[in-house]
């Protein structure tokens, strides 16, 4: 018996330890409707990518894409960050990072001056601390949390990263290259922001 148990030992400890991590869902103390909202904002947020919905929001109801574009995420991180806080790992500041490069994001939206001084900075900031905080997620926990982290990399690198290396390096014609860029960012943006609020519901 002893024997058995001493080889049982780190199985033991291996299922505690996964146990520990694990985590498909925390409450945010919001109530379900914001929750709710913000995902559906979100929906809207990666319909808008398809370039000639894009265009006429950009012409005619700039501010309806700033909001669509940020009060979903807004929500969403603000809730997680919540939820988190008694976790092991809850990465509080990364959390207050991307929460501040948003809110600037929803401003440079608003006024073009502000895009023309900030709007790179700003976009270049929020890869450098959506990658990290996704591949973060995706190494401390387990569960569904940790299926955010990989989607949150995963809606960086193919909203943000690989559009501008494909333009920059391969240099395609308008077209059928956009099709093939948009549809990924659609279903990207969609995917994480599920995975989000199976994590908050």
């Amino acid at each position: 018996m002893e024997t058995m148990d001493v080889k049982n030992t780190p199985t033991e400890t291996a299922k505690s330890i996964e146990n520990k991590y694990r985590v498909n869902h925390v409450d945010s103390g919001f109530p379900r409707w914001l929750i709710e909202s913000a995902f559906v904002c979100m929906l809207v947020q990666a319909l808008i990518n398809w370039t000639p919905l894009l265009h006429w929001f950009e012409a005619n109801m700039p501010w309806a894409q700033a909001v669509f574009s940020t009060y979903g995420e807004l929500v969403m991180f603000v809730a997680l960050m919540r939820g988190m806080r008694s976790l092991y790992h809850p990465f509080t500041g990364w959390w207050w990072c991307i929460i501040a490069l948003n809110v600037m994001g929803f401003i440079a939206f608003l006024l073009p001056q502000f895009e023309e001084v900030f709007g790179l900075p700003v976009a270049v900031s929020l890869l450098l601390v959506y990658l990290p905080l996704g591949i973060l997620l995706w190494v401390f926990y387990r569960g569904r949390l940790r299926q955010v982290g990989i989607w949150m990399a995963l809606y960086i690198l193919i909203s943000s990263i690989i559009p501008v290396l494909w333009y920059l390096l391969l240099n395609p014609e308008l077209g059928l290259s956009d099709l093939f860029l948009e549809i990924p960012t659609v279903l990207v943006i969609a995917i994480f922001a599920w995975v989000m609020r199976r994590v908050l519901v």
